[in-house]
């Protein structure tokens, strides 16, 4: 099951959409900003029903 999360680039601040498999259960990955093309590490949290429980963005280099 896919969902659609919207993240802050921890880097230049901008907002844009990533997918979400939710099917997957909890995960970490790396995804690139779209506008700086730095590494954002995403964090995706979901709960036992399967619903997205939350999604976190951090720098690489944090």
């Amino acid at each position: 099951m896919l969902e659609t999360s919207r993240i802050d680039c921890p880097y230049c601040g901008e907002g844009f959409d990533i997918e979400v498999d939710c099917s997957a259960g909890d995960q970490e990955y790396v995804e690139d900003c779209p506008v700086c093309c730095q590494p954002i590490e995403v964090q995706v949290s979901v709960d036992f029903a399967g619903n997205l429980a939350g999604v976190q963005a951090r720098r690489g280099d944090d």
